[in-house]
């Protein structure tokens, strides 16, 4: 299985869906929360290119948010990309 990190944050409803297909799909991921630390959000921003929670990787292809990340399942991609 691809190594999968969420950049996230607590009350992000967006975070909850993205975290809820992902535990859905059997696949375990490093969430890494922003809240509170502007030095892990700042870095994932630099990473990223955005500073909107969740930001997802997966191996080290940028996937972006959970609109994101739903496309890929909904195009039939997803399941590739985390080699389930």
């Amino acid at each position: 299985m691809s190594k999968v990190i969420v950049y996230s944050s607590d009350y992000c409803p967006y975070c909850m869906r993205a975290k809820a297909l992902l535990e859905k799909k059997g696949t375990a991921f490093e969430e890494i929360k922003v809240d509170g630390k502007p030095q892990i959000r700042a870095e994932m921003a630099q990473k990223a290119g955005r500073t909107s929670v969740p930001q997802i990787w997966i191996g080290d292809k940028h996937i972006g948010g959970c609109d994101d990340l739903f496309a890929l399942e909904r195009a039939g991609k997803l399941d590739a990309l985390l080699n389930v």
